[in-house]
């Protein structure tokens, strides 16, 4: 396996790992580019690694959205019942460091992935690792 060179749709591996966590942003177009980039890439390891992790960094995002609506639907329910909106406060502060830390990790990645680096995130990284 390579690590840099040509990967998906003859691009720059480098471009690859950049473009798989920041085009996240235009409607889950990085889910789709890496997708694409662990089917069609077998050889390249920083292309197949970065897509991994992309992949599961944004299955994270997306399955806590319900959890954060059904805990904040809960914690809303028994503000009501106290009078005072403490329980939505604090799940509006974790939330807000929850996002915060996502969208760090993200751009963190981006940056050490267009750099040729296989920036590892906290626990993601070592599982994105094991499928490359």
């Amino acid at each position: 396996m390579s690590e840099h060179g040509k990967s998906t749709f003859d691009m720059d591996a480098n471009l690859v790992a950049l473009l798989c966590y920041l085009a996240n942003f235009v409607c889950y177009l990085g889910l789709i580019l890496s997708i694409i980039t662990v089917i069609q890439d077998k050889d390249n390891k920083l292309a197949r690694f970065h897509a991994f992790q992309s992949i599961f960094l944004t299955v994270l995002a997306i399955v806590l959205i319900p959890v954060y609506f059904i805990v904040g639907f809960i914690g809303g329910m028994i503000d009501s019942a106290l009078g005072f909106p403490i329980l939505s406060l604090l799940m509006f502060l974790i939330v807000a460091v929850i996002g915060l830390a996502l969208f760090v990790f993200m751009v963190l990645a981006a940056i050490k992935g267009f750099g040729g680096e296989m920036y590892k995130i906290p626990v993601i990284g070592n599982i994105a690792e094991k499928y490359v």
